[in-house]
């Protein structure tokens, strides 16, 4: 049997296998996106069966196979349990966890973009910043790790909503979620973010069409 590897990421995606198994997505910071098993996790009293669900992120002690990995322990460090007894909050995270998984690519490192995401997620449970900012910066910061967005907005806006364009490409990630906007600045921004995803998104989002129902 081959070493084990440990790698520190965050679950995006978990599917019952079989009677007892569960598939898992993980979005690492060593290699991207992996596919693990975690074998017998759905027997009652399994020790792996927390560190099994979306939105866990910790350290993950993995088997790796030919085409998947095999989980084998796991050391938690967040469970983001706030975020799921939210319902807005879920689905704001749900659609974070979707996006990534469609960013997310194997073997390719990919830790800006589980920071952005561990980030991100923190930032739905600070009252003072509006679910629908962090929707914008982690949309357009996403979309620049992955170098598809315009160094400008792609139309004519404000110099508020310029200026918040820049810094959402360009600041650190833990700096990211420190300001709010007035509402038209917003609007605007909302614009330019939409154009881009217009240009570089070619699909929906199930999590995304369950948060525009709810906000109806």
């Amino acid at each position: 049997m081959r070493e084990a590897v440990n790698l520190t990421g965050m679950v995006l995606k978990s599917s019952p296998v079989g009677e007892y198994d569960r598939r898992l997505v993980l979005l690492t910071r060593e290699r991207g996106k992996i596919t693990a098993f975690a074998r017998g996790v759905r027997r009652t009293g399994n020790a792996l069966m927390a560190a099994s669900r979306p939105f866990v992120f910790g350290n993950f002690r993995l088997y790796e196979g030919r085409e998947a990995y095999s989980l084998a322990s796991a050391e938690v460090k967040n469970y983001f349990t706030e975020i799921a007894g939210d319902v807005e909050a879920a689905c704001y995270g749900s659609y974070f966890l979707e996006f990534a998984d469609y960013y997310g690519r194997e073997n390719v490192e990919g830790k800006e973009f589980l920071l952005l995401l561990y980030q991100s997620l923190r930032a739905l449970l600070k009252p003072a910043i509006p679910n629908s900012l962090v929707q914008l910066v982690f949309e357009l910061r996403a979309m620049a790790i992955n170098g598809e967005y315009t160094s400008y907005p792609p139309k004519k806006v404000s110099d508020s909503a310029a200026y918040a364009w820049e810094f959402i490409i360009s600041s650190p990630l833990e700096t990211l979620y420190t300001f709010v906007l007035k509402e038209e600045v917003q609007r605007e921004l909302r614009g330019c973010v939409e154009m881009n995803k217009g240009l570089f998104v070619d699909r929906e989002f199930k999590s995304l069409g369950i948060l525009r129902e709810m906000q109806r």
